[in-house]
């Protein structure tokens, strides 16, 4: 007799994930349990803290992982990222190396999302800047490639509808529409991994 199981599929990300995973409930209802921690999955540092609970204990089918806006926060006051990018480095790979082990989990790493940094600055008690978020989604797409993990290019999609479009005033968040249409690219993107 099969098995009437649906598969898991683990989200783990920041605000952004948080504002698109209720449309990737919806849009995978019947085909996969959604699963991600209540709380904003913060940078890597914190990704990488809680990788045992949030997912290596779960065993899900997919993983898609959204993990850098928090790290490339700079300070006012110094100037400084939450999370240079040299250790942001050092902590996808750990990441991406644990899960790893995973043998029978697909592993999605999705690219950060585009702000804009005159709207982030006016709303913000930090800075976010374009140019960072190429630079760490670069970083993170190099070690994705070495490694074999699939990523998945929410920067682009964001473009391909157009930042200004669905962007909010803070300029990093998205509104409702927004958040939708990235759950929807997100879920296209899982359906891929638990039809295999």
């Amino acid at each position: 007799m099969l098995s009437d199981k649906k598969p898991e599929v683990v989200l783990v990300g920041d605000s952004i994930r948080m504002g698109y995973q209720p449309f990737v409930t919806e849009a995978l209802d019947g085909e996969a349990k959604i699963w991600a921690p209540e709380e904003n999955g913060g940078d890597s540092r914190n990704v990488l803290a809680h990788l045992e609970t949030w997912v290596l204990a779960r065993l899900p089918q997919v993983v898609h992982i959204n993990c850098g806006l928090h790290d490339l926060k700079k300070s006012f006051e110094t100037g400084e990222p939450q999370v240079p990018l040299v250790e942001y480095e050092e902590n996808v790979r750990r990441i991406l190396m644990r899960l790893a082990t995973l043998e029978s989990t697909r592993i999605i790493w999705a690219l950060t999302t585009p702000v804009d940094e005159e709207l982030h600055h006016a709303n913000k008690g930090f800075d976010r800047f374009e140019a960072d978020v190429d630079a760490y989604n670069d970083c993170a797409l190099s070690l994705c490639r070495a490694a074999g993990v699939e990523v998945h290019d929410l920067f682009s999609v964001v473009e391909g509808i157009g930042r200004s479009e669905i962007l909010r005033e803070d300029g990093v968040h998205f509104s409702e529409v927004g958040s939708r249409l990235l759950g929807g690219s997100v879920a296209s993107c899982v359906r891929r991994g638990i039809a295999k």
